[in-house]
């Protein structure tokens, strides 16, 4: 019921390019939000529909809010794919997103079945995406994914997020962009945000996936969003999208995607 009444919530505030005043925001949104490409990734989405067909059952523990829909400690590869899979129109959007900002240093935290990071894997030949997956079975399936995609700009980094992420970014330093789409929790969606800040430079990307997940990731969201580091909040129902350019006035508004 909680989505149910945000998404009504969401269509009747959403704009779309024609109340942008902001050339920024104009281009931004006809080239990334409304721009429409489902060429170019055959491939990926045929990854998507063998794995809508396995019969193969995996067993694990969930790190974090688990799944809305699957309660169950044992599940098929075809379910985790019906119901855990971004849309591939969503997906498709992450890979104008990156190239859009021609982003190079990438992360992603919660890999699942490695869908989405093939799509971004492809949107800079010079970038790299780095995703995190603290579920082993599940990296391990990623990771085929990954070969059979003959993506070679991916690097899985398998560990409870929490435990990996510190390391990563110690190593790393600096961050173009990030996606968080794991463990959609109030706390951990905070705590993520503010260990990756430091990482952060004016032009990097935060995107925030199931932001409307449930009234605790509303409430995540709406303080993220208020945080005096970030000058553009973008709420697109799927994902919220938030830039630290220095030199924007505050924003913040419901697009319609």
């Amino acid at each position: 019921m909680h989505q149910v009444l945000a998404y009504i919530k969401y269509w009747l505030s959403a704009i779309d390019e024609h109340s942008l005043h902001s050339p920024f925001l104009f281009n931004f949104y006809n080239e990334v939000i409304k721009e429409s490409d489902s060429s170019g990734f055959e491939d990926i989405e045929a990854i998507h529909d063998q794995l809508l067909r396995s019969t193969q059952t995996l067993e694990f523990q969930d790190i974090g809010a688990g799944s809305r829909v699957i309660r169950s400690h044992q599940r098929s590869i075809r379910q985790i794919t019906k119901y855990s899979s971004t849309p591939a129109r969503f997906s498709r959007f992450l890979n104008r997103l990156i190239r859009y900002s021609n982003s190079r240093s990438i992360l992603e935290l919660g890999t699942s079945l490695g869908l989405n990071t093939l799509y971004m894997s492809r949107s800079n030949p010079n970038a790299t995406v780095y995703t995190i997956e603290g579920v082993k079975e599940i990296a391990a399936l990623a990771q085929t994914n990954f070969v059979q995609a003959k993506a070679e700009n991916i690097r899985l980094i398998q560990g409870n997020i929490d435990d990996r992420l510190p390391e990563f970014l110690t190593a790393q330093k600096k961050l173009d962009l990030a996606y968080f789409d794991a463990n959609h929790t109030y706390d951990a969606t905070h705590r993520y945000f503010e260990m990756t800040l430091p990482y952060t430079h004016p032009q990097t990307i935060i995107v925030l996936d199931d932001i409307h997940w449930s009234k605790e990731m509303n409430k995540a969201w709406s303080e993220i969003k208020s945080k005096p580091e970030v000058s553009i909040a973008l709420d697109m129902f799927e994902a919220g999208i938030l830039f630290l350019k220095k030199d924007f006035e505050k924003t913040d508004l419901t697009l319609r995607f």
